[in-house]
């Protein structure tokens, strides 16, 4: 399965937010949202990612300070970032590999989508099923 797939069924909106915009605004995006994410943009150029822990490594370093402190200044700048032709297994092993829970998706330089590993675990069990259905069928059929 090809992470195409996943945003063909999920879809491609994406929360962005600019590097000048505040933890304390991100936060509340965030919380509105019910999302683990955002991307950082400039116009239409992907320049970071914000996510939930930020926030909690903010807070317990200065919490007083979260509606001063820019996103620019604290997101993570080297993003890594898949393609809609990836394989959800190959995403996977690189989201475990470097620890990340949200991956932006980028087609033709452009940001064509985000696929978290809830997404990405929740199509390979998709896929089992279907996997596990075809079987049963089968053997019932030969039976």
């Amino acid at each position: 399965m090809k992470i195409g797939d996943i945003l063909r069924t999920k879809g491609r909106e994406v929360e962005t937010i600019a590097e000048s915009q505040t933890v304390l605004a991100a936060a509340r995006v965030l919380v509105e949202r019910n999302i683990g994410s955002l991307v950082v943009t400039d116009g239409q150029r992907l320049v970071g990612i914000f996510t939930e822990r930020d926030i909690l490594r903010l807070t317990a370093r200065e919490p007083r300070e979260l509606a001063s402190i820019q996103i620019g200044g604290v997101m993570t700048r080297d993003v890594i970032t898949a393609a809609p032709d990836d394989t959800v297994a190959a995403v996977m092993d690189v989201m475990t590999e470097n620890r990340v829970r949200h991956v932006p998706i980028v087609a033709g330089g452009e940001l064509a989508g985000i696929v978290s590993i809830g997404d990405l675990v929740n199509a390979c069990r998709e896929s089992a099923e279907s996997e596990n259905s075809q079987l049963r069928q089968y053997i019932q059929g030969v039976g």
